[in-house]
């Protein structure tokens, strides 16, 4: 998971008995403080006062699905004391505190927001949607072939030192269950890429088989959605399409049918993002599959039932479930600290449960990005993505190598690599880079805990000449364990967008950069994009990722595409 930047400060919850004990708990906040909240009432104040049965009814089912008919009565003449204000706000603050609201309701957050609450959408162009429309396919084309390019080179039918670059610092255990033939053409469902918004176009920083962020998404998405903003997916568009992964469209199917439900396996790693997936879950089972977000340590595995009964059970709120999908929300290289990890192993070896995303090492490294340039592959990418795909995503993909300590001969040259218009050779050429020539990026490629959450990335042009010498040599010298990769920097251009400062209680603007990250679904070979977020953050920021300081939306169709 790269988007761990994020990552919300959270006490670990339990799953509410009763989904809509989030909201009713914070009623009985606002209570306490004296203030009594009437949901019709809160409803109308957030849209102005006016009659808006779609917005009340799509709020109700967005953050309570499965809540009963018995709402608790309030006073209908109090208002929350935090909306509450000598004249009414305008229409921009109250959809900030609208969608603030929402948020707190679906319980992704006790008081105040892990980053910046903008009144509306981010607005995507028809050439923007286009390109994201397009994307889908092309890195579930992308995907595939990358997965048939490794098993390839085990094989030998295409260079082994591919292999070699993917399999290094991994188990050897980890690699012989993986390549098993069960697995061969098991690839991730889930594709989220990170795209930077440039002044010349689209830049794909890297590419997440295990992202986080679908139930904050989905839960944006849901908020906006019932202030009638037309969305990219729509309002459901994330649930719809994480749902359509587990109901029998999604692959192989596992020994006695699709009887069981669905468990999203979220490890002590993970924790932070155990919110989003509960809310996930809760949702999911509105819309009728039996889904819950559980810990690897809730899981039961037997071999005593008859074959066509499940083997592996999770622990739940509403009792012992039998489960026939994992949903995997843990890191390969975190599985040592996995309670049950092998049991769960076991029983997808056996076919006894699906697990999505695949154990896969080498479809979650960021080295990717260097084979797909690497001019000894370029037949190979041509043949297996048909050129114009291949073409599009060398374009949209930054120029990405390998950071190998090994020397090369001396009439060999790292590929494509200059410095002040010279070849380079030698990795520690680059030593002496001046920081206007530092215009990259220097990260783990996989398989590490510093390779998500933009905690081991560093920008060359900022930092100092001595840091930079030290951060090289430390990616030469990890790379039997934790090989790094070197790429291009891309800049992304600047966005002016309003948000609603929690400080001073009013409205403001800030100029940021944004990185658009679309959220894909794949069921059979049917590529759906469920919604895109946008995190926006300030324009000094030159790692673009989750923070306080960043607005977080969901992504609006062109005026055309929403009928506006």
């Amino acid at each position: 998971m790269t988007d761990r930047g994020k990552r919300q400060t959270q006490t670990q919850k339990q799953e509410p008995l009763h989904p809509r004990l989030p909201f009713l708990s914070f009623l009985r906040k606002q209570e306490s403080r004296g203030v009594l909240l009437n949901i019709p009432i809160f409803i109308s104040w957030c849209t102005g006062g006016k009659s808006h049965e779609g917005f009340r009814s799509t709020f109700l089912m967005a953050h309570f699905p499965a809540a009963g008919p018995v709402i608790p009565q309030y006073s209908d003449t109090a208002t929350p004391s935090a909306l509450s204000s000598a004249s009414p706000p305008c229409e921009e603050s109250r959809r900030c505190l609208a969608v603030h609201h929402a948020l707190q309701a679906a319980g992704l957050f006790e008081s105040t927001p892990a980053w910046r609450v903008s009144p509306v959408p981010f607005p995507l162009t028809a050439r923007d949607l286009t390109f994201f429309e397009d994307l889908g396919p092309w890195l579930w084309s992308f995907s595939k072939a990358l997965n048939r390019l490794y098993l390839d080179s085990v094989k030998g039918r295409q260079p082994f030192w591919v292999h070699q670059y993917l399999d290094q610092g991994k188990p050897q255990a980890l690699l012989e269950y993986a390549r098993m033939k069960r697995f061969r053409e098991a690839v991730p469902q889930v594709i989220r890429p990170d795209v930077i918004p440039t002044e010349t176009g689209m830049a794909i920083t890297e590419l997440d088989s295990v992202p986080g962020g679908i139930g904050i998404t989905g839960s944006l998405s849901a908020a906006y959605g019932a202030l009638g903003d037309a969305l990219v997916g729509g309002a459901d568009g994330m649930i719809d399409g994480f749902a359509a992964l587990f109901r029998g469209r999604g692959g192989e199917e596992p020994v006695g049918g699709d009887a069981g439900g669905l468990a999203i396996v979220v490890s002590d790693e993970a924790e932070d993002y155990r919110t989003e997936m509960d809310w996930l879950a809760g949702r999911l089972r509105a819309t009728g599959l039996d889904a819950y977000c559980v810990h690897p340590r809730d899981l039961r595995f037997t071999e005593e039932q008859r074959s066509l009964v499940p083997t592996l059970f999770a622990h739940t709120p509403s009792g012992e479930r039998p489960v026939w999908h994992v949903y995997r929300f843990f890191e390969l290289f975190d599985l040592e600290n996995v309670p049950k990890s092998e049991l769960l192993m076991y029983s997808a070896r056996k076919g006894r449960v699906r697990v999505t995303p695949p154990y896969k090492p080498w479809m979650e490294e960021k080295l990717a990005f260097a084979l797909l340039h690497h001019p000894m592959l370029e037949g190979y990418w041509a043949d297996a993505l048909e050129r114009d795909v291949f073409d599009s995503l060398r374009q949209v993909m930054p120029r990405t190598w390998v950071v190998d300590p090994r020397p090369l001969p001396p009439s060999a040259i790292i590929p494509d690599l200059t410095l002040d218009g010279k070849a380079v050779s030698d990795w520690r050429q680059l030593s002496q880079a001046t920081q206007k020539q530092r215009q990259c990026v220097l990260k783990p490629s996989g398989f590490s805990e510093l390779a998500w959450g933009s905690r081991g990335v560093i920008v060359g042009h900022d930092i100092p000449q001595s840091a930079w010498v030290a951060k090289l040599e430390h990616a030469l010298t990890s790379f039997t364990s934790t090989p790094y990769v070197f790429q291009a920097f891309h800049k992304g251009r600047v966005y002016e967008m309003t948000y609603w400062d929690e400080r001073t209680g009013q409205l403001a603007s800030m100029e940021g950069r944004a990185r658009l990250s679309p959220y894909y679904f794949v069921s059979g070979d049917e590529v759906t994009l469920g919604g895109i977020l946008a995190t926006v953050c300030p324009k000094d920021k030159k790692v673009l990722h989750g923070m306080r300081d960043a607005i977080l939306a969901p992504c609006a169709l062109p005026a055309r595409q929403g009928g506006l």
